[in-house]
């Protein structure tokens, strides 16, 4: 199905080819159309238009609307009921009921609401989650994975090719001291990978993980032997050791299946094919510090290969570089990353690299694209740190235990559940405990994923759970249950599809719901132009709110007659399809019943 012009660029259309007669010296001058409280729109264009020309702005104004037809000229048709001239010359601009009803029935009839796909499509490899192998996930993943899903999904959505890269902690000296109490306690994970594949036992796998992290970490600060073993055992791990590498497998898988397990309570898809951790550019490290050394973008500074920086100065004043290969001959983050931007760009063929990235990493990530650019690698602008703030407690402080130590982010997920499990129960009194169950991971991960996506992922919020699964207020039960009101009221109704009646006048109320429905598209074009899903999230909490008091204003079952019953139906169900379809994006569920 072709796109459906939303009414703002009909009304725009309008107004601009009105201008261009009036004044054909203009051009295609913007009319600047923006919603008002006055009218459906207003535009402002006149007045910039007519001070640059020299002449008067409500003249100028005049004219324009004596060449807009309009249904108060007796043109049954006409997107536009009125237009009239206001202040200095403003454009005050009401749209007809039936161009409105007319183009909701359009965005109805079409599976994607009338959102377009993207005009050129591109290759977007986005980076996000990064766990680290045989380590938990804390709260501090939680912000990453979710904004990277929800971007993910929003652009996929509109046509893009998205390429995700999980990039793993899976490589480094502390695999050397895990190997080598592998080496030396080898029953330490026998038959671990199995049982816990088998069983879906992420918990049971840390936990092996765990052990083995505390077993070794404690050996290695106390054995000096054991250390110097360990220290030789990553080199065998580098040197591509047989031996060596089939226990790192063994880590590695262990902890993949852990980290399932976190996705899948998080209601997040990663695939394996996903998954690319450090590992994968260790045979290109070498060759990335040849090229940059080669071409002049790397030096050696005592002993280690370093790039500079003009503009990045240490509290002494001197530079501070970025370390490529250290003195030692080993490689840090940012020779990974290098290899990594060289992988997507090179082989990958990226257009865009997205780096959904704790802000805290904003100069690292800076001197890495900088460095990337200089050595040809990265075309100017095509990689983008999507930096997010910090998850703070509600005492304002960055979110711990009682004991001061990083929340795992299981914790917090099931404690989300829990609490949303009694917000289910005392609502839906008829649900089974099954259903109940169901309902609460929906709507307790959903509030968790909610509450993150709502704030402008470069800002810090708090996490507070009591107002995260409140029925009030800027939530995803909020939207939740709008949504779920809507289903039960079009059940009680039996209509399969509710018929629109563009002939029909709309009650303010309708008027303000079907105006805002329109804007889907453009919402979601803007969200995926400027990767912030919190635009979406505010536009979802809006439309809640606007059906609220349609709701509230517009009998719906019970109006007077049988074809309002049908409009105001329909602009229940598209409402649904609407909130339903924009949860979805941002990785929440829509229960039918809540």
């Amino acid at each position: 199905m072709a796109p459906v012009p939303s009414i703002a660029a009909t009304v725009h259309q309008r107004v601009a080819d009105a201008l261009s007669a009036a004044l054909p010296e203009a051009g295609s001058a913007d009319p600047l159309l923006r919603r008002s409280d006055r009218a459906d729109f207003q535009a402002n264009g006149m007045l910039a238009l007519a001070k640059k020309l020299g002449g008067n702005p409500r003249e100028l104004a005049g004219q324009v609307v004596d060449r807009i037809p309009t249904a108060g000229n007796a043109d049954p048709d006409a997107a536009i009921a009125a237009i009239e001239v206001s202040g200095p010359g403003f454009l005050n601009i009401t749209v007809a009921d039936s161009a409105i009803t007319s183009t909701l029935a359009a965005r109805a009839a079409d599976d994607r609401l009338g959102v377009p796909y993207a005009e050129n499509p591109g290759t977007t490899v986005i980076d996000y989650s990064q766990p680290n192998v045989a380590k938990e996930m804390h709260v501090g993943h939680l912000r990453s994975t979710v904004i990277g899903d929800a971007i993910v999904q929003i652009l996929e959505h509109r046509g893009e090719s998205v390429v995700r890269r999980h990039h793993i902690g899976d490589w480094g000296t502390q695999f050397g001291m895990l190997i080598q109490y592998l080496i030396e306690h080898p029953h330490e994970l026998d038959h671990a990978s199995d049982t816990a594949a088998a069983s879906g036992e992420g918990e049971a796998a840390m936990a092996r993980l765990n052990r083995l992290y505390k077993a070794s970490r404690a050996l290695f600060d106390t054995d000096e032997e054991f250390k110097d073993r360990a220290r030789r055992r990553v080199v065998d791990l580098q040197a591509g050791d047989a031996e060596t590498l089939a226990l790192w497998h063994k880590i590695v898988d262990e902890s993949k299946i852990y980290f399932q397990g976190v996705y899948e309570l998080l209601d997040v898809e990663v695939r394996d094919e996903d998954v690319v951790g450090e590992s994968a550019y260790n045979d290109d490290l070498n060759q990335v510090c040849d090229e940059l050394e080669a071409a002049g973008v790397a030096v050696r500074s005592e002993g280690a290969l370093c790039v500079f920086f003009d503009d990045v100065k240490g509290p002494d004043g001197q530079p501070v570089p970025l370390i490529v290969r250290k003195s030692n001959g080993g490689f840090g983050y940012a020779a990974t990353d290098l290899a990594a931007i060289r992988n997507r760009i090179g082989t990958l063929k990226a257009d865009t690299l997205l780096y959904v990235v704790d802000a805290r990493q904003a100069l690292h990530f800076k001197m890495v694209f900088e460095t990337a650019r200089r050595a040809g690698w990265l075309p100017e602008g095509a990689a983008k740190q999507l930096a997010f703030g910090t998850v703070l407690g509600k005492d304002g402080k960055p979110f711990k235990t009682r004991e001061g130590e990083t929340v795992r982010l299981v914790d917090l997920l099931n404690e989300a559940v829990d609490r949303a499990a009694v917000v289910v129960r005392e609502k839906a009194r008829e649900l089974s405990e099954e259903e109940i169950a169901e309902r609460a991971a929906q709507v307790g991960i959903g509030a968790v994923k909610y509450a993150d996506l709502s704030t402008s992922m470069s800002r810090d919020y708090v996490f507070d759970l009591d107002r995260m699964v409140s029925l009030n207020g800027d939530t995803s039960v909020y939207l939740q249950y709008a949504h779920a009101r809507i289903r039960s009221i079009l059940r009680k109704a039996g209509t399969a599809v509710p018929k629109a009646h563009p002939e029909l006048p709309l009650a303010p109320a309708e008027r303000a719901l079907g105006l805002h429905l329109d804007e889907f598209a453009e919402t979601l074009a803007s969200v995926a132009e400027t990767y912030e899903p919190h635009k979406l999230a505010a536009y979802l909490y809006q439309l809640a709110s606007v059906y609220t008091t349609f709701y509230d204003q517009c009998p719906v079952l019970k109006a007077e007659e049988p074809n309002i019953v049908a409009n105001r139906l329909f602009l229940c169900e598209l409402t649904a399809r609407t909130l339903r379809q924009g949860m979805a994006l941002l990785g929440i569920r829509a229960p039918e019943r809540l």
